[in-house]
C-alpha cells in the first residue's frame, strides 16, 4: 500500500509555539523516508491559551481539511501517515478510518489518556478530550464511531481519577509503560485493521523535545519494539504528534513558513532521527510497497 504523507500545520488548541513546526520537521522525515511528497493542510497561527469550546471552533476548518486528506488516501488505498501538532488530529482522523473500518484496532500511545469529557476536564484542554469524542462518549461535531474496547492506551501514567473511571467503565485497555509488552499489542491487534497513534509524549523526557513531560515513559528502542510487534498487521493509519520544535526556530518559520522546513540545529535534527528510528518498524514495509 502507498504512503499518504499528510502534515497538519493549522492551529488545533495548540497551547505552545513549537507545534506546528514540530509537525513540519517530523513531516519532513516521514517524506524523506519515504520518497513521497507530503501534503501540508492548514496555516499555522499563534498559539494560546483557550477553553475546548474556542479552540474546537477555531480548529474546526482545519478538521475538516484533515478528514478530507484521511478520507481521499483511504478511499485510493493509501495509508495516510500524520504528523500532527497536536493529539487532536485524531478527531478528524479516526472517524473517518471507524467509517471504513467498523472493526478497527486503535492502539494510543500516550503518556496520557485523553478521554476526558468536556464533563470531566479540570482544565478544558480540547487535546485531553480526543480519543472520548472518538469513541462517542461527547460530540466534537467531527464525528465518532470507534469502539472503546477496541483501543488501548499504551504507556499512561498521567490519568486522574474521572478520566480512569471512563476508561474503566468504557472497556479501554490501560497498559502502563511496564506493561507495554510487544506479544500483549499483537495479541489485542488480533488481525483487525489498524490505527497507530503516537503521541511523543509517551516518551521518557530527554529523548524529545516535548510540551508535556511525564517521567516514566517508554524508551525509543521500548517504542520501537512495541510498532515491531505491529508490523505484520493491517495498517490503515498511523498518526504522530507533539514534537515540540526550539522556540526560536518556530518563530522564525511561522513568520515565514515554507516547505520544506528549514534545517534545524543538530540536536533538534538528532531528535526527528530518533523519531524516525522507533517509527521505522512500521515506515519499511511502506517504503518498500
Amino acid at each position: 500500500m502507498n504512503p499518504s504523507v499528510i502534515v497538519s500545520l493549522g492551529r488545533l488548541a495548540d497551547r505552545t509555539p513549537g507545534a506546528a513546526a514540530g509537525a513540519a520537521l517530523v513531516g519532513a522525515g516521514l517524506a524523506e523516508r519515504l520518497s513521497t511528497v507530503p501534503r501540508a493542510v492548514g496555516t499555522p497561527a499563534a498559539p494560546k491559551e483557550d477553553g475546548f469550546g474556542a479552540a474546537l471552533a477555531e480548529a474546526a476548518p482545519n478538521l475538516r481539511a484533515l478528514s478530507i486528506e484521511v478520507s481521499a488516501a483511504l478511499e485510493l488505498g493509501a495509508v495516510p501517515l500524520i504528523a500532527g501538532n497536536k493529539c487532536p488530529v485524531g478527531l478528524a482522523s479516526l472517524p473517518v478510518a471507524a467509517a471504513a473500518h467498523p472493526d478497527l484496532a486503535v492502539v494510543w500511545f500516550d503518556a496520557h489518556g485523553d478521554f476526558h469529557t468536556p464533563a470531566t476536564s479540570a482544565s478544558g484542554y480540547l487535546g485531553g478530550m480526543v480519543l472520548a469524542a472518538a469513541c462517542g462518549l461527547w460530540d466534537s461535531g467531527h464525528g465518532a464511531g470507534v469502539d472503546p474496547a477496541n483501543v488501548v492506551l499504551v504507556g499512561a501514567r498521567d490519568l486522574d481519577a474521572a478520566e480512569a473511571e471512563l476508561l474503566t467503565k468504557h472497556g479501554v485497555t490501560v497498559l502502563t509503560p511496564r506493561e507495554a509488552e510487544p506479544d500483549r499489542l499483537r495479541s489485542f491487534v488480533a488481525g483487525r485493521p489498524l490505527w497507530v497513534h503516537v503521541d511523543l509524549d509517551v516518551l521518557e523526557p530527554g529523548h524529545v523535545p516535548l510540551d508535556y513531560e511525564v517521567p516514566g515513559g517508554l524508551t525509543p528502542d521500548e517504542l520501537r519494539a512495541c510498532l515491531a510487534a505491529l508490523k505484520g498487521e493491517c495498517l490503515v493509519g498511523l498518526e504522530v504528534t507533539e514534537f515540540e520544535a526550539p522556540a526560536a526556530y518556530a518563530a522564525a518559520w511561522r513568520a515565514a513558513p515554507h516547505w520544506p522546513p528549514p534545517a534545524a540545529d543538530a540536536s533538534t535534527a538528532a531528535a526527528v532521527a530518533t523519531v524516525m528510528s522507533a517509527l521505522e518498524p512500521l515506515l519499511a514495509p511502506l517504503a518498500d510497497s
